[in-house]
């Protein structure tokens, strides 16, 4: 999961974690434990229906409030100052939403310069930094003129100088880039947008006749010397990611023609002509496509290319194609490892980083002869602000920028020499983890390697009995990084608490290559959950815990799984399920992104209903026996609240201990920092009242 949002990743937030899964029902384990009495039941509902944290779960929400956070970082071209956006904490350690921008000298010889927009020491939403490329100016963006509204502005990186507003939109912006000379910024504009892109945000209530209607985010060149913005690509065209091209006439994009939440799972590589607009498309791709970047010869173009379930979360091979079109060349056939970000070095290969086996990774390979060598590999997150393991890379290659993190170690920006970083901010030095040890676990399964992340209780006493959570992550395309958990992630209480956590990263994972991320199509349920119970097992045989009290949870794709679970053992006796799925054939018509499923599933619901029915764990209630708490947005788009009503209604037939919480003008990723906290608090509740 993501942390939470500030205002400006909810005003620039793009798609997130989607859901997926098959198998018969476990007939070899254990009828489950009843519940107890009814009035046992009942009182574990009232004790978790009114959550109360307190003792050592509470210091692990403190210590996640107390964390400031990072949201991007960006190294200028010359390689010698960074740039930084971190969130704004009180003194309480309550985060207001507002967001700041820091520059440093990358040798750290002087105090951080804020460059903003805003008068005195007023706080904003303001980031989405991009240097110029001449290293003098930042362009960025801000809602200092209007709350709520990000306008663009230039400001001088090294001087004592106000900040220059370039836009008056109505709408969203993202992702400014410079032009090569330095004379136009290119913008994604959605205008006259009423929400956030992307179906993560909560979607707008719709009444009367229903259209197929949308907003098209499209590219838009501002010309720095006037402010004047062109809007250049078609208007029917939604536009996802640009490269400018070395000589500053062309851009390559990923685009598709009509809903833009929908058809990302469909976009094609074009290139686009910055003097007219015309579009040509060079490659049509199987599956998914991210991350286009322009060779610096100008005569092809680099993306990753895979099968990916959502926009933000990148995971696959790397791929060249003719900058003119052509076929596509995979570079990296049969890697075992999921690259997710690229970028070109002036010498003409290929950096990226990748997901591997649990790690943060950095590779180069050149894509005239297929060498490849690794760079740095860590248990830990690199990042510069995107999903994935990602950097801030200089001109010349030969330096970084990142928000580097892990397990055991808060958020910091780092800089300097890639792999040899020099640590640049102090903000979290006093904070220390609130849970214990984590280590990663390797286990194989069905003729795959597993990975997973096993998190140790705090104050952990070899001698005792543990319970044992396993949080399932979303996607399925996703891998779990050591990484320091934000403030909306409720497994990191739990270990705080006194459980032992389990995330596993089953079959449809990124970390393991193309043939594991592409294993569960149209098997949702079957391999991914052997595996995820292969990685229960396997932690039980390492660590001191009762395999009488485990739980499950998990959202979105982990929801879906928690629900498919409980259907197929009763070795669970509680779960979550967080935005999850129970029935992929009623899901089909609900959600609206419906292009996801077709290169999972194969065909689409109404050509083959039997593949949505078989992982559906509906068509399996009955076998349920497991206290379940069911938690979900009114308004989330991406996995609408009627699968979790299915669910509800379905337990709470039959019996089972069931309780149901509908969040009130909630998306697929809450926005309202009480939801979220209650969220924590719920499912810490639940798991004490279950599993204690």
């Amino acid at each position: 999961m993501t942390p939470f949002p500030s205002k400006l990743t909810i005003a620039a937030c793009s798609l997130l974690i989607l859901c997926t899964a098959h198998s018969t029902f476990a007939q070899e384990t254990p009828p489950a434990q009843t519940s107890g009495t009814k009035q046992s039941a009942e009182a574990r509902l009232a004790a978790a229906a009114k959550p109360k944290v307190a003792g050592p779960a509470q210091d692990v929400i403190n210590t996640l409030a107390a964390t400031h956070r990072f949201e991007q970082t960006a190294i200028s071209p010359d390689g010698k100052k960074v740039a930084w956006v971190e969130d704004i904490i009180t003194k309480h350690g309550v985060a207001t939403g507002d967001t700041v921008i820091y520059v440093s000298d990358v040798e750290g010889k002087n105090p951080p310069k804020r460059i903003t927009a805003a008068v005195a020491d007023a706080m904003h939403a303001e980031g989405s930094v991009a240097w110029s490329p001449d290293s003098k100016k930042l362009a960025f963006l801000s809602d200092a003129a209007k709350p709520g509204q990000l306008q663009l502005y230039v400001m001088d990186a090294g001087a004592a100088s106000s900040a220059k507003k370039l836009t008056q939109v109505k709408g969203f912006l993202a992702a400014p880039g410079w032009s090569p000379n330095g004379k136009t910024i290119a913008l994604l504009f959605t205008e006259n947008a009423t929400r956030a892109a992307g179906p993560l945000v909560a979607e707008t209530p719709e009444t009367g006749e229903i259209k197929d209607s949308f907003f098209e985010q499209r590219l838009a060149l501002v010309d720095v010397a006037t402010g004047k913005l062109d809007q250049i690509s078609p208007a029917d065209t939604y536009i996802y990611e640009y490269d400018w091209s070395p000589d500053g006439l062309r851009f390559a994009v990923t685009a598709a023609l009509g809903n833009g939440d929908n058809n990302w799972y469909i976009a094609e590589l074009y290139t686009l002509d910055a003097a007219t607009g015309l579009m040509k498309s060079i490659y049509k791709p199987p599956l998914q496509i991210a991350n286009p970047a322009w060779s610096p010869d100008g005569k092809s173009i680099a993306f990753i290319g895979g099968l990916m379930s959502d926009e933000p979360s990148v995971g696959g091979d790397i791929f060249t194609v003719p900058a003119t079109g052509g076929e596509a060349t995979n570079i990296t056939p049969d890697t075992k490892a999921s690259a997710s970000w690229l970028t070109w070095t002036s010498q003409g290969d290929i950096l990226f980083g990748e997901y591997l086996e649990g790690d943060s990774a950095l590779a180069t390979i050149h894509p005239g002869d297929g060498t490849n060598s690794q760079l740095f590999r860590i248990s830990g997150q690199l990042t510069a602000g995107a999903w994935g393991v990602n950097l801030s890379v200089s001109r010349d290659g030969k330096s970084s920028a990142i928000i580097r993190s892990s397990f055991s170690t808060p958020p910091e920006i780092w800089a300097g020499t890639t792999g040899k970083w020099t640590q640049i901010t102090q903000r979290n030095k006093s904070i220390k983890p609130a849970w214990g040890e984590a280590k990663s676990l390797h286990l194989k399964n069905g003729g795959f390697e597993i990975q997973a992340w096993l998190l140790y209780p705090r104050d952990f006493d070899p001698n005792k009995k543990y319970p044992m959570v396993v949080r399932v992550h979303g996607g399925p395309g996703l891998g779990v990084l050591s990484e320091w958990p934000g403030t909306s992630d409720y497994y990191s209480p739990l270990a705080g608490a006194g459980y032992f956590v389990l995330q596993p990263s089953p079959r449809g994972s990124f970390g393991e290559g193309e043939a594991f991320t592409r294993a569960n199509v149209k098997d949702f349920g079957n391999g991914d959950f052997k595996d995820i119970m292969a990685a229960v097992d396997e932690a039980i045989k390492v660590a001191p815990i009762d395999p009488d009290r485990l739980g499950i949870c998990g959202w979105s794709y982990g929801g879906y799984m928690t629900m498919w679970a409980v259907t197929q053992t009763n070795r669970f006796k509680a779960a979550m399920a967080g935005a999850g799925l129970s029935n992929w054939q009623s899901y089909y018509g609900e959600n609206l992104i419906d292009q996801w499923m077709i290169p999972f599933f194969g065909k689409s619901v109404y050509d083959d209903p039997e593949v949505y029915a078989k992982s559906s764990p509906i068509n399996f209630i009955k076998h349920v026996k497991t206290p379940t708490l069911i938690l979900v947005g009114d308004s989330d788009g991406e996995v609408p609240a009627p699968q979790s009503y299915e669910f509800w209604h379905a337990l709470k037939t039959l019996g089972v201990e069931t309780q149901f919480v509908v969040y009130e003008h909630e998306g697929h990723m809450f926005a309202n920092p009480k939801h979220r906290r209650d969220v924590v608090e719920r499912t810490l509740a639940w798991f004490d009242a279950h599993l204690r």
